[in-house]
């Protein structure tokens, strides 16, 4: 049985539908009759509630309902929004404060939900919002990554919320003073916004007994368990949905405040209520991303090797926990942190403050590219320190070919990897030796040209169980029931090939579910890059159950030993016969001979281990010094995804995790005045990369099939912005270089790069 894809770029079968306008996302599918939902939101960053009167609101055109958080409670629901949470580094729980649906007591950030109002049309719950009168006493804003002078909450004194730290520090300090070399840098890891193309939003229906939550999310099931939770309901009666999603990247993983107080006017009115954010909203509340401040040690021997990494944070978990805010920079950012070094002296201390900002959570890499940046940054910083090849560098402390398998500082098992190939490739794919010579070109243009280099490794994550579930159809329609999620990456492509490629199903004949909890009894969903992976793991356990009973069925049938069928992928041959039935031939005789338990099969499995994509980013930039504008003009990525399905599809998702990445260094800058008001509300104001902004970028695939599953494959979903957050920036700060700039941090917006050549030139 083959054990993996059979490597097709085949094109997505559900881009006719959704490139020609037939998608099917929330606003689409809400039900007819739906009440429109519209939330007020605090203008006001930290301030004390002291009324909030919604009378006239109440009584205003079209108007059904319009509630506060004191209703919320008056309706019995006092549950808030829970999180994951981290130990502290005396082994406490990090701080956990409540966090209400609706404002409650205290506003703690511009844009926190404040009120619902729902009304027969948006226009009317706009206009009703107008009439509510909210009294707030304002509070200073608490906008540093530092002991706060008034605190946001009182579980978190100054607005500490973690304090945490992983590793030997006196071992790691014992290192560093034994140490040939030690190179010491500051990083900036800027805060950005996710934006995906469709604003989050939801409808709510509740039937007396039932409550269902259809919300553009990323899996069902953390969902239902909050909504029975929180409105202490039976798993029976709660269903929660997704339909089509236009972007996820972590943002859209959880259940935000909007969609529970939906889900209580919907119980409330008897009747489905729908909301949508416009992008301001989404700007203003949606969860951000990064913002981290880094002070890194890094110790070399007398050959450059590395032997000691000590890194100091402070990160922003905004004004509450959300649902992995604690973990990005501790948990998650540990399990990358070494890179593809071999270190083991590693010690991470981590300091998590509130400030009066939208919460921050996941971001397309969650953890692996803020460790992987900062890793890669400092790399660089200290090639030049040492005046050594930046490449070289990175070499001398490789993890070899024979030291695999391989345990990191964090007790990650690397399984398998080549990173002395992939690296020489990269060299020859990016043009390397021909550096020099467009650089000549570039100054003699005026221009300043600087190449940056990043090799990463990650470390997919996310629950290793999955399972799936193939239904034989009358019509000879195939469906597979699955538990993760797509937001846009092809799932419905690349799950129905690989079970054509298992199976020889015609994948046309395949038709993939997802996102929906009565549908699908359990599912991890889809983050950390473990869709395809997982997925075709509980696919081929189910394939696997499927060709034991088909084979036991046509054994009755042909009236033959069991141990005389087998299967190659696409038929079934029969020792002695020239039959070759496909699996479709089979199900249509189990049909016709009444046999309805062979045309459902379900199987579960569970990955042995985690996989570790790995590979270069090269970039090449050109900054003008009289604007500081900078163009990335080149890029180059060679990757280790390990066997690939469909390699189109990779290739996709890695440019659009490059841009993503290359965007926040560039050009995304979220900027916040003293009093919290957020001045980047809109795209006027907050720079997104365009394909104007974006060179081509070469991809290369070089496989070393991962052992920690049969189909030897390796995440591939996050990839690009791990890898091109350090590339682009490693680039920019090498052309700066030239010109006097020896502190150079994202984002390298025309301004801020200006400002750093003309203070370089001053200072000389």
């Amino acid at each position: 049985m083959q054990k993996f894809g059979k490597s097709q770029p085949v094109k997505r079968f559900e881009d006719p539908r959704l490139v020609s306008g037939r998608g099917g996302y929330v606003d689409d599918v809400a039900p007819d009759g739906a009440l429109y939902g519209y939330v007020l939101r605090s203008s006001v960053a930290h301030g004390e509630i002291r009324s909030i009167d919604l009378s006239a609101a109440r009584a205003a055109p079209g108007v059904h309902l319009a509630i506060s958080n004191d209703d919320i409670l008056a309706g019995g629901v006092t549950e808030g929004l829970t999180a994951t949470l981290q130990k502290n580094r005396d082994g406490t729980p990090a701080a956990a404060p409540r966090h209400p649906i609706l404002a409650e007591g205290r506003v703690r950030f511009v844009g926190q939900p404040l009120v619902l109002i729902v009304a027969e049309t948006l226009a009317q719950a706009r206009d009703a919002a107008e009439l509510v009168e909210v009294d707030i006493d304002d509070l200073p804003a608490q906008m540093a990554l530092a002991r706060g002078t008034v605190d946001i909450h009182p579980e978190a004194p100054g607005n500490l919320g973690v304090d945490w730290h992983e590793g030997d520090g006196a071992a790691v300090a014992e290192a560093l003073a034994g140490a040939a070399h030690v190179v010491r840098a500051q990083v900036v890891d800027s805060r950005c916004m996710v934006n995906a193309m469709e604003p989050r939003g939801c409808y709510a229906e509740w039937d007396g007994t039932r409550m269902h939550l259809c919300f553009g999310g990323q899996g069902v099931w953390g969902a239902k368990t909050n909504l029975t939770r929180i409105f202490d309901l039976a798993p029976e009666n709660v269903r929660v949905t997704h339909p089509d999603v236009g972007g996820g990247f972590g943002m859209k993983t959880k259940a935000y405040p909007e969609y529970l107080a939906c889900c209580f006017a919907a119980r409330e009115l008897g009747r489905p209520v729908r909301w949508i954010a416009d992008r301001t909203e989404s700007m203003l509340s949606d969860n951000g991303a990064r913002d981290l401040e880094h002070d890194v040690e890094m110790g070399f021997d007398a050959d450059h090797r590395l032997i000691a990494y000590h890194v100091k944070t402070r990160y922003n978990l905004g004004a509450h926990n959300s649902g992995f805010g604690q973990m990005i920079q501790t948990y998650l950012f540990a399990r990358v942190c070494s890179g593809v070094y071999d270190v083991q002296n590693v010690y991470l201390e981590a300091e998590g403050y509130y400030t009066n900002t939208a919460q921050t959570d996941a971001y397309r890499g969650a953890g692996r590219p803020e460790a992987i940046f900062l890793l890669e940054r400092s790399m660089d910083i200290a090639a030049r320190d040492l005046g050594v090849d930046p490449w070289d560098l990175r070499r001398k402390s490789f993890v070899q070919v024979d030291q695999f398998p391989y345990t990191s500082f964090s007790g990650e098992l690397y399984d398998v990897g080549d990173f002395n190939r992939i690296l020489d490739l990269a060299a020859i794919k990016a043009d390397r030796d021909g550096f020099a010579a467009r650089k000549a070109a570039s100054t003699a243009a005026g221009k300043l040209r600087g190449v940056g280099l990043c090799y990463y490794i990650e470390s997919i994550l996310g629950d290793p169980t999955e399972g799936a579930k193939v239904e034989f159809l009358d019509d000879g329609q195939v469906n597979i029931y699955v538990g993760t999620q797509s937001n846009g990456q092809g799932h419905e492509t690349v799950h129905a090939q690989f079970l054509a490629d298992q199976t020889g199903i015609p994948a046309e004949h395949i038709r993939v579910i997802q996102g929906d909890s009565d549908l699908i009894a359990k599912g991890g969903g889809t983050g950390g890059s473990r869709s395809v992976t997982n997925q075709s793991n509980a696919t081929l356990a189910t394939v696997t159950k499927i060709i034991e009973a088909f084979s036991g069925f046509l054994a009755e049938v042909m009236e033959v030993d069991p141990e005389k069928i087998s299967f190659d992928d696409e038929s079934f041959r029969i020792e002695g016969s020239n039959a070759a039935p496909s699996m479709l031939d089979v199900a249509d005789w189990a049909r016709e001979r009444g046999r309805s338990e062979l045309l459902v099969h379900s199987g579960v499995a569970k990955l042995p281990g985690r996989s570790y994509p790995n590979g270069a980013h090269v970039a090449e930039v050109e900054v003008d010094p009289d604007t500081g504008k900078v163009d990335l003009v080149k890029y180059t990525v060679v990757d280790d995804f390990g066997n690939l399905i469909n390699p189109m599809l990779a290739e996709g998702q890695v440019h659009g995790g490059v841009v993503q990445g290359a965007g926040q260094v560039l050009m995304e800058k979220v900027v916040f005045d003293e009093d919290g008001q957020l001045l980047t509300a809109t795209f006027m104001d907050y720079a997104m990369p365009r394909a104007t902004d974006m060179p081509f970028i070469s991809f290369t695939s070089e496989p070393v099939p991962s052992t920690a599953n049969p189909m030897g494959m390796k995440g591939c979903g996050e990839a690009g912005t791990v890898g091109s957050m350090a590339a682009v920036t490693n680039a920019v700060a090498d052309a700066l270089h030239q010109r006097g700039v020896r502190q150079a941090d994202m984002p390298f917006t025309s301004d801020r790069v200006w400002a750093m050549l003309n203070h370089a030139e001053a200072a000389e």
